[in-house]
């Protein structure tokens, strides 16, 4: 008998530790979807350097510095997300319906609302409007961002989904003994991620600047001077899950990386905003110079401290799940396809509102976000949609 109650009580703190660290994890995803809306809620508010289809004519400086800064880690965080819950899913439904899976809710959602929807609205609304297939053509000359918009990451998600299965098969078939579990790392193997992380990018940045956008593999955009980060992110996050990072690193050392990444990330934004046009232009826009390699290396010094400060201390920070949280990190995916939709609505809705921009910007931010999470909410009491914006409960990937 007691025997019998000590196994069920260790049960119960398993589960409980279990869900303790998917309710970190929900608020961290949570929380940078909530940026991702706000980062595209200021688009036509401030310097942001590309297109977009609202144009304001105030021009907030202050927001400026904001767009380089969330980019060094807010992507990237949600990547080691991604790929932390890559292996538990295909070691429980292996490779054919792991990839079956990922192709239906991920591939399916992206190319429906690529062709259906972004496609058709952006050849719509383009002035002067080219012959369909110059569109198209010059689609593909960009990147073909403007085709996918934010379901970029989709498509990275089922590219890397790919190479996860690849890598599996060669590896599963060279051994045959136990998986190696990965010690979490020192504060020597984040430097040397730091410094290495740092140098690739800036060796692709002096081909690739900043926010060019290329057609990998003819199919899907991508932005190569961010591409070391997500994929050395995303490989991270696989390794995390094998060596239980995000439960076994040290509170006390995720301390220490976010205080790091805050200062480093106060730093940048005070530099960005104070310097002049021309040589924050200089920085981000790459090359073979010592400006450019000081900028990758402070971008990979914030990218790092601040995910690993925030998973450590978000674990710490959240621990119980209210029904708010539940219900939008539920939502979160759907909030994620659907966001832009609603934005480019508000800012559409009050361009030629006699308002200060300032004001602008809060009200679209404000209402963009529990209009995007509310309608992935809703989305799930509607059979056909839920499935296809992921309202259905299931794993908590992508």
């Amino acid at each position: 008998m007691t025997g019998t109650s000590t196994d069920l009580k260790e049960s119960r703190a398993e589960v409980q530790h279990s869900a303790d660290r998917l309710v970190f994890v929900d608020v961290l995803r949570v929380g940078v979807i909530v940026w991702v809306i706000g980062h595209h809620a200021a688009q036509p508010y401030g310097p942001t350097g590309g297109d977009w289809p609202i144009a304001d004519q105030g021009n907030l400086e202050w927001l400026g510095p904001l767009y380089p800064l969330g980019a060094s880690f807010g992507m990237g965080l949600l990547f080691l997300l991604a790929g932390y819950f890559v292996p538990r899913s295909y070691d429980r439904k292996g490779a054919h319906r792991f990839l079956r899976e990922r192709f239906w809710r991920i591939g399916l959602p992206m190319v429906i609302f690529v062709l259906l929807v972004h496609v058709p609205v952006v050849y719509l609304t383009e002035t002067p409007r080219q012959p369909f297939g110059e569109f198209v053509g010059s689609l593909y000359e960009s990147g073909w961002l403007n085709a996918y918009l934010h379901l970029w990451f989709l498509g990275h998600l089922v590219l890397y989904s790919v190479g996860y299965v690849a890598w599996r098969h060669v590896a599963d078939r060279r051994s045959s003994g136990p998986r190696r579990m990965w010690s979490p790392p020192s504060h020597a193997a984040i430097v040397g991620f730091i410094i290495g992380l740092a140098l690739v990018s800036w060796i692709v940045r002096i081909w690739y600047p900043i926010d060019e956008w290329v057609p990998l593999f003819f199919l899907m955009p991508a932005e190569p001077a961010h591409l070391p980060q997500y994929l050395s992110l995303f490989a991270l996050g696989v390794i995390a899950y094998r060596g239980d990072w995000l439960r076994r690193l040290p509170t006390s050392f995720g301390a220490i990386w976010l205080s790091i990444g805050l200062v480093a990330s106060t730093g940048y934004y005070l530099v960005d905003l104070l310097a002049s046009d021309s040589a924050t232009d200089d920085v981000v826009a790459a090359g073979f110079t010592a400006r450019s390699a000081l900028y990758s290396t402070w971008e990979a010094l914030i990218c790092a401290a601040m995910v690993v400060g925030l998973v450590v201390v978000g674990r710490t920070a959240f621990r119980r799940r209210s029904r708010l949280l539940a219900a939008m990190a539920a939502a979160s995916y759907a909030a994620y396809i659907l966001h832009i939709t609603f934005v480019v609505g508000l800012q559409a809705g009050l361009e030629d509102v006699d308002l200060p921009t300032s004001l602008k910007f809060g009200l679209v931010a404000v209402l963009g976000v529990p209009l995007a999470f509310g309608a992935g909410h809703l989305s799930g009491r509607i059979p056909g949609l839920r499935t296809l914006l992921g309202t259905t409960p299931r794993d908590p990937d992508p």
